[in-house]
């Protein structure tokens, strides 16, 4: 099940609400809520709007479609905050001129999906994950050593192949 919340025109930059949206992309929702929570940053009581606005979507649609669905599962799959129009303001500055002001705004996006069910156990003669081939170098990195695997160095491996025609 997924769901999408937008609020727009809201009276902060995106820079600023770019800060907070980075700390809750790919999280799972209760703990985007924890984060957002404790957060000292301003747009965080934004985004906390967004995100249960999403959440309620979910729970709607899931509720249309006759669907269970777990709330503690859903997953912040997309985060986005792009800018909104910018109010010019103008304020009176020394010898009869005017500095202009921008009050920017900006646009948040979060769609919220649920994860799929826990798969089964691995099977007991399974291989362990993260040690596919133990003998295998880095990735990037070379051999260290004259020659390299299969192939002979310099100027005798040069003659060597001459030899062998």
């Amino acid at each position: 099940m997924e769901a999408r919340a937008i609020q727009r025109t809201v009276r902060q930059s995106a820079r600023k609400m770019r800060l907070v949206i980075d700390l809750i992309r790919g999280r799972v929702v209760p703990e985007a809520y924890a984060i957002l929570r404790f957060s000292k940053k301003l747009a965080a009581k934004q985004i906390h709007k967004v995100l249960k606005s999403a959440v309620a979507n979910a729970e709607q649609r899931a509720q249309r479609a006759n669907e269970a669905l777990d709330v503690d599962r859903l997953r912040v799959k997309y985060a986005v905050v792009n800018e909104g129009s910018t109010l010019k303001r103008f304020t009176p500055a020394a010898m009869g001129r005017g500095t202009p002001i921008l009050k920017r705004t900006s646009h948040v996006e979060i769609r919220v999906a649920s994860e799929p069910a826990p798969a089964a156990k691995a099977s007991p003669g399974a291989m362990p994950r993260g040690k596919a081939n133990p003998g295998a170098t880095p990735r990037g990195k070379k051999p260290k050593g004259k020659a390299r695997a299969g192939k002979p160095a310099g100027k005798a491996a040069a003659s060597a192949r001459k030899g062998s025609k």
